[in-house]
């Protein structure tokens, strides 16, 4: 009916936060230029397709008789 609950030892856990490994990380590997120019074009790409998107996007979202306007004076000059 009880449970029996044993009591846990939270020394370990203190003991963690003082710890200090005097084993060094390995240093960490130079991208090689390949590496560098590859993130670069992706980055460019991902740059250019949100301009892109934005510079064909906001015609799209235009609204009210400025963008009829443009049409219809087109129109009268092509007669």
């Amino acid at each position: 009916m009880f449970r029996r609950r044993e009591a846990v030892p939270f020394a370990f856990v203190a003991e963690a936060d003082r710890f200090r490994s005097n084993v060094t990380p390995p240093p960490r590997e130079r991208p090689s230029t390949s590496q560098l120019a590859s993130r670069t074009l992706v980055g460019l790409t991902v740059v250019c397709g949100l301009v892109g998107s934005l510079l064909f996007g906001l015609p799209a979202l235009e609204s009210g008789p400025a963008a009829g306007h443009t049409q219809q004076s087109e129109a009268s000059h092509s007669r």
